[in-house]
Parts: structure tokens; C-alpha cells; sequence
């Protein structure tokens, strides 16, 4: 183990988990020089401990590493650290794309990792809470037994607090504040990750299907978010 994180600093303070050493440590160097402070692990087997010991505001996640690797870590740490968690996948492997995200994977970037792109989708990752302002000015939304509040970043079903990532509230927050209106993917994609829509990219996909049974809708015969065919997602209002 080594560069553990001082839980007083003021800095944003990011945990890298990668055991290409002198990757990791080119990282740090960039990230510090933009006002980071940066704690490094090269060990899987020593991943989950740190976030939760450590619970950095972010944490970079390599999939590939000896000891554990990047799932198991992302999906035993996930109930016990609420952070973002991004995790760093080869460049053309989208099943390894897609399983990070139902690990609870926060977003994805690819390798060779190109230092301004990380940066850009880390400070997007960071300001999503920040930035989650109802357009009506509300802070808490209710639909039947299901409510959401960006205000404490929680949902309940039936009094009942629902277990979600920070992406997953994020969206969930997103739809339910457009309620009765169609959200494209490419305005999901602007608003909660800075980037256009490739036509592509499942990681929206992966987060419905995740939210839908966390909020009591039938996966198979969706009532609350409902997809539309070529175009994106509804949230149905109450009836």
C-alpha cells in the first residue's frame, strides 16, 4: 500500500487503483497539478479496504489487476462507499463497459487513458450533484410511494430508503424531474455526462434497467420509466 489519502485535506481527493505503475504515477502527477490530491494503490487485493477505510471523493478503478480485479472491487465496495467510482476498461471491450456499470461503475474511460479526457469526465462526475437543480425548484419530487430528494440525494419506496449509486440518483432525478416529458439519450447524455451520444454507448441503458426494480417497476413491463422506441426514456406521472 502506499499514498494514503489525509482525510483533512480541502482538496478533491481521488484514489487510483491501477497497478501499471508508472501510468498511476503519471496520473497523479497531472491530476495533483490540477488540484487533486491523489492517493495510489497497486494492489486489487487492497482496493476495497482503502475506499472504504480511506472514502476518497472519487476513485479510478483499472479493470485488470492482480489480486482482485476492478468488478469484484467496484461491486463489494459499492454498499459501503457512495462516491463516484470511475473505471478505467480497454478501449474496444464493451461487455467489460457494460458489466463495470452494473458493478456500480459510475462511468468509464478507455485506455491508452488521454489525461484531459480523464480530467473533463472526472470534474463532470463531480459537479453532477452540484448541478441538480429542479427546473420548478423543487428539491423533493413524489409519485405515489416512490419519492426522491436531490436535497439528501435519496429515494424511498413505500418509506423504504432505495440503494443507489450517485449515477443512478442522478438519473433517476433527471427522469423524474421531467416527468410526462420524453428525455432523448442525447440529452441525458449532455446533461449528466458532458458528452455527446455516440449511438452507441449502453451505459444509460444499463442504469433503467438497474433503477427500474429499485423503484418497484417490472423490468419486462415497465410502468414508471417507460422506453421509447428510437428516442429515449418517459417517466410516467402518477395516473
Amino acid at each position: 500500500m502506499e499514498d494514503s489519502l489525509d482525510s483533512t485535506a480541502h482538496q478533491d481527493r481521488v484514489l487510483i487503483i491501477e497497478d501499471d505503475e508508472r501510468l498511476a504515477h503519471l496520473t497523479r502527477e497531472y491530476l495533483e497539478a490540477n488540484g487533486f490530491q491523489v492517493g495510489l494503490e497497486h494492489d486489487g487485493a487492497n482496493g476495497v479496504e482503502r475506499i472504504i477505510e480511506e472514502q476518497p471523493d472519487m476513485v479510478i478503478l483499472d479493470l485488470m489487476l492482480p489480486g482482485e480485479d476492478g468488478l469484484s472491487i467496484c461491486r463489494r465496495a459499492r454498499p459501503h462507499y457512495a462516491g463516484p467510482i470511475l473505471m478505467l476498461t480497454a478501449r474496444t471491450d464493451d461487455m467489460d463497459q457494460v458489466l463495470g456499470l452494473e458493478m456500480g461503475a459510475d462511468d468509464y474511460v478507455p485506455k491508452p487513458v488521454q489525461p484531459r479526457v480523464l480530467l473533463a469526465r472526472m470534474r463532470a462526475l463531480m459537479r453532477r450533484a452540484d448541478s441538480l437543480v429542479s427546473a420548478s425548484g423543487a428539491t423533493r419530487l413524489t409519485f405515489d410511494n416512490l419519492i426522491v430528494d436531490s436535497a439528501t440525494r435519496e429515494a424511498w419506496l413505500e418509506d423504504e430508503r432505495i440503494d443507489l449509486t450517485s449515477a443512478e440518483f442522478d438519473l433517476l432525478w433527471l427522469l423524474a424531474d421531467n416527468a410526462g416529458r420524453v428525455l432523448t439519450r442525447e440529452e441525458i447524455f449532455s446533461q449528466l455526462r458532458g458528452i455527446k451520444y455516440d449511438g452507441q454507448d449502453r451505459s444509460i441503458d444499463v442504469r433503467v434497467s438497474r433503477i427500474r426494480p429499485k423503484i418497484g417497476d417490472d423490468p419486462n413491463h415497465p410502468h414508471r420509466i417507460k422506453t421509447v422506441r428510437s428516442k429515449g426514456y418517459l417517466f410516467v406521472r402518477d395516473s
